[in-house]
């Protein structure tokens, strides 16, 4: 009996970023204008937010960390403001919020560009190819594709598992993917959330 060799690691890197990216776009389905943007943090975290952050992301990864330039800087102008030497705390914010100029299908479609974008340098580059990313510290910058694919898919999974959170307090949506809450049938949450209330009350409020 002969077994089918394993798949290689970039296939399986890029296919958890993928799953990343899908698991964050999905969350913004559906969604009006007004509520994919509606702070529901007191840091103020968004939905629309994150899939605008998400694509900063993989446009700076991949992209100028092993010199291969976004080619469309007008189609994502907060860049050039947040690289730039007199950069201030709200050009530095500007990835993180559509303004009003930018519509959801705007952002969705940007990131899906630049889900291309980067794919060319995943596919182009061995998993051995060196690159430096000069916004992390001394001593660090220096790195591989192979590293930044695990950054990367790792940075967007912990955003989609936000995402998850936000779309349940907008509209009560829920869902692990398409076709796939991941949610015990038949079970009572409203039951079980209000058991984990009564557990909770029975402490201080402050913390210890």
């Amino acid at each position: 009996m002969t077994t089918a060799p394993p798949p290689d690691p970039r296939t399986v890197l890029h296919r958890y970023l993928r799953s990343a990216r899908e698991a964050l776009l999905w969350k913004v389905e559906g969604l009006s204008e007004r509520e994919a943007r509606m702070p529901r943090t007191p840091t103020g975290t968004n939905l629309l937010g994150l899939v605008k952050h998400a694509a900063t992301v993989e446009i700076g990864y991949f992209g100028g960390v092993f010199r291969r330039p976004w080619p469309r800087p007008e189609d994502a102008p907060w860049l050039a403001a947040a690289d730039a030497p007199d950069a201030d705390a709200d050009a530095l914010q500007a990835e993180f919020f559509a303004t009003a100029d930018e519509s959801v299908g705007q952002i969705i479609g940007l990131y899906r560009q630049v889900w291309d974008f980067a794919d060319a340098t995943i596919e182009a580059l061995p998993l051995d190819a060196p690159g430096r990313v000069p916004w992390w510290r001394e001593g660090h910058q220096d790195v591989t594709l192979h590293q930044i694919l695990v950054h990367v898919t790792t940075e967007l999974h912990r955003h989609a598992g936000h995402a998850d959170i936000l779309r349940e307090e907008a509209d009560g949506a829920v869902g692990m993917r398409p076709g796939n809450d991941n949610l015990a049938s038949g079970f009572d949450y409203a039951a079980f959330t209000a058991t984990l209330r009564g557990i909770a009350e029975q402490f201080p409020e402050e913390s210890r």
